[in-house]
C-alpha cells in the first residue's frame, strides 16, 4: 500500500502545513514555498515502494521545495532522484548549475545535497527515488554524471520507463512483476548514470551487463506492437541476434516464449477491466500483438487453465 495526500478535502487554512508535513515523509526534508500561499495552494502526492526504491509522484500548485546544507547533513543514506516533469516547466539549481525542464523531460537530483526546485503555476513530475547504495556505483561518479544525463544514449528509454512507471504506481508496484520491475529499473538508472559519465571508466561493463534488463524494458513498452520479435530488439539493442539469444540462454529463459507471457498478462488483466467489457476478446487480443484469435485461445487456456471468455466472466461474477 501506498502513502497518497489529496488536499481537495482539506479545509484552505490547513493545506500548507498539509503539504509540507507530506514532503517531509515523501522525499527529501526541504523548506516547502508556495507561489501563493494565500491563494489556490492544492497537491496531490503519492509514494509507493517498488523494492528498495521509490515511486514518488507529485502534482500541486505553484511551489519551490529548497534544501538547504543544514537539512542536507541531517540525512545519512546518499539518495539519486530521477524525476521526470509531466506538466509545467521545472527549475533546478544545485551546485551551481541551473537547469530547466520542460514536460517530457528528465531530471536526475541528489537529494543528499542542497537544491533548488520549483515550478510555476499547477505543475506534476514523477519520479524515481534511489538509494544510491542500490546502484553499486562510486559516489563520485553518480553525483559527476548527474546533471549531464542527457548526453547518455539512454536517457530517452529511461525517461520513458521512468514516465511509465509514474502514470500508474499502484498497479506496477501491487503486481506480481514488481521485484523484477524494480531490479530492471535500478539496472536501466545505473547504465544510463555510468554511460553519462565522461571519464567511461565503467560504462562498457555496465553497459553489458545491463542489457537484458534493457531488452524486457523495451519489450514491455513495444508488446502492443504484431512485429516486435528478437530482430527487432536486436536491431534497437546494437547487438547482434547471435549475442541477444546467448544473453537470454544465460538467464535460463526464451525470448519468445517470454514476450507471448507478457502479452497473454496484458489481456488477462485488460479482461478484467469493466470499461473494457464492450470490447470484443479478439479486438483486446489484437491490441497486445496477437494476430491470430486461434493461436491467442490455445495460448490463454494452456497459460490459465480456461478460455479468455470463461475468465472474463468469471472477473464478471467476482464484481457482482
Amino acid at each position: 500500500m501506498g502513502f497518497v495526500l489529496d488536499t481537495t478535502g482539506l479545509p484552505v487554512q490547513e493545506r500548507v502545513e498539509a503539504v509540507h508535513t507530506a514532503m517531509m515523509f515523501a522525499s527529501a526534508p526541504c523548506h516547502v514555498i508556495h507561489e501563493d500561499p494565500g491563494g489556490d495552494v492544492h497537491a496531490r502526492m503519492e509514494v509507493w515502494d517498488l523494492g528498495n526504491a521509490t515511486i514518488f509522484t507529485h502534482r500541486s500548485s505553484g511551489i519551490r521545495l529548497l534544501r538547504t546544507a543544514k537539512l542536507a547533513r541531517q540525512d545519512a543514506m546518499p539518495v539519486i532522484a530521477l524525476s521526470v516533469q509531466r506538466r509545467a516547466q521545472g527549475r533546478i539549481e544545485q551546485r551551481e548549475r541551473q537547469q530547466v525542464v520542460p514536460p517530457g523531460e528528465l531530471l536526475a537530483v541528489d537529494l543528499s545535497a542542497p537544491y533548488d526546485y520549483s515550478w510555476s503555476g499547477d505543475g506534476e513530475a514523477g519520479c524515481l527515488q534511489i538509494p544510491f547504495d542500490q546502484l553499486g556505483l562510486p559516489i563520485d561518479l553518480v553525483r559527476r554524471a548527474a546533471p549531464a544525463v542527457s548526453a547518455s544514449p539512454l536517457y530517452r528509454m529511461v525517461t520513458d520507463h521512468v514516465a511509465h512507471l509514474a502514470r500508474d504506481p499502484a498497479a506496477i508496484t501491487g503486481d506480481v512483476s514488481a521485484a523484477t520491475v524494480a531490479a530492471a529499473s535500478v539496472d536501466l538508472a545505473r547504465a544510463m548514470l555510468v554511460s553519462a559519465d565522461r571519464s567511461g571508466r565503467h560504462a562498457r561493463q555496465v553497459y553489458a551487463e545491463t542489457l537484458l534488463p534493457r531488452v524486457r524494458a523495451f519489450t514491455r513498452r513495444h508488446l502492443a506492437d504484431p512485429d516486435l520479435g528478437p530482430a527487432t530488439i536486436a536491431a534497437a539493442h546494437n547487438v547482434s541476434l547471435r549475442r541477444l539469444y546467448q544473453a537470454c540462454s544465460d538467464a535460463g529463459f526464451s525470448l519468445e516464449q517470454w514476450i507471448i507471457q507478457e502479452r497473454l498478462q496484458r489481456v488477462r488483466h485488460e479482461l478484467t477491466q469493466p470499461q473494457r467489457r464492450h470490447l470484443p476478446i479478439a479486438a483486446v487480443a489484437r491490441r497486445w500483438g496477437f494476430r491470430d484469435a486461434t493461436h491467442f485461445t490455445r495460448r490463454f487456456k494452456a497459460r490459465y487453465g480456461m478460455t479468455p471468455s470463461q475468465w472474463r466472466r468469471s472477473a464478471e461474477a467476482a464484481r457482482e
